[in-house]
């Protein structure tokens, strides 16, 4: 089985995840991934904001972040995960997602619960999420978008 390589964001790839584009009635779901490396930068919500890009067999085909303040055990955000169009369909989603909690707990072996916040129209997501343990908490956030918690321990 090839597997899901996750790499930070660095001045060496930083152009490969700008190829990453998305079917046309996606984009409103998820920010671009310029507005997420921009957002690594000012870090506007937590003390530490780490862009992601996930490869299989060398290409770039994903893109996420993990909005988090160190040392915690339950500020974790993943946010921005999207699948290039030319890969989506194909499984990478649910095989990425498996492969980033992965990733977050070799990372953090602190974190004990992960969140995200999921469109309330985006039916794909929230089957996606729901199926890997992720549960609603019938509250939102500022933008109107509703939080997924999973808990790890």
């Amino acid at each position: 089985m090839n597997l899901i390589r996750i790499e930070s964001i660095d001045k060496n790839n930083w152009e490969e995840v700008l190829s990453i584009s998305l079917l046309k009635p996606q984009e409103k779901f998820v920010p671009s991934v310029i507005e997420s490396l921009a957002w690594a930068y000012i870090k506007p919500w937590d003390e530490a904001f780490d862009p992601y890009i996930l490869y299989k067999d060398d290409k770039t085909f994903g893109f996420f972040y993990l909005s988090y303040t160190p040392n915690s055990t339950n500020n974790y955000w993943i946010g921005g995960f999207q699948i290039d169009k030319k890969y989506q369909g194909m499984g990478l989603g649910t095989q990425s997602l498996k492969r980033i909690l992965e990733f977050i707990q070799e990372v953090h072996r602190q974190c004990e619960v992960i969140s995200l916040t999921i469109e309330k129209n985006n039916d794909h997501a929230r089957k996606l999420y729901e199926k890997l343990g992720f549960v609603n908490q019938d509250k939102e956030n500022q933008d109107g978008e509703i939080i997924y918690k999973l808990k790890l321990k």
